[in-house]
């Protein structure tokens, strides 16, 4: 998810947030991160989480996002959650409202430039997408 200032103050300032991300050099790994003016890239506020049955079937990724938190869930399990006290606009630029992105990437910076094309075709399956206010 980006921050709906994205067109006026850029990447990282915006915030990201990634709920869900699977690259398949680390095929047992998952990845939840936030993206900040303070912290972002490789020095992003993230969470690797150990999860060998990622590609079985679907999995319910979550997250709770309030004024002071933001908790990330697979499968009903809390895996990460970020709490900072000094919530300056480098470090919490989430008080804003975000879109999402849901897509597959191939190669680039986190998966690394050297795709092993063998592999494709492949599918991107996305059951469903909900938000609770």
């Amino acid at each position: 998810m980006l921050g709906s200032n994205i067109k006026t103050v850029g990447w990282p300032k915006c915030g990201e947030i990634d709920i869900m991300e699977y690259i398949g050099r680390e095929p047992d790994m998952l990845y939840t991160t936030l993206h900040t003016e303070a912290r972002h890239g490789d020095n992003g506020n993230s969470k690797k989480t150990p999860f060998p049955e990622i590609e079985d079937g679907y999995h319910v990724y979550a997250f709770e996002w309030t004024k002071d938190k933001i908790e990330f869930f697979v499968d009903d399990k809390s895996v990460y959650t970020f709490i900072p006290e000094n919530k300056s606009e480098a470090i919490w630029p989430f008080s804003q409202k975000f879109y999402f992105i849901l897509n597959m990437a191939v190669g680039g910076n986190f998966g690394r430039t050297k795709v092993d094309d063998s592999i494709f075709p492949q599918q991107y399956l996305i059951d469903y997408v909900r938000v609770y206010q």
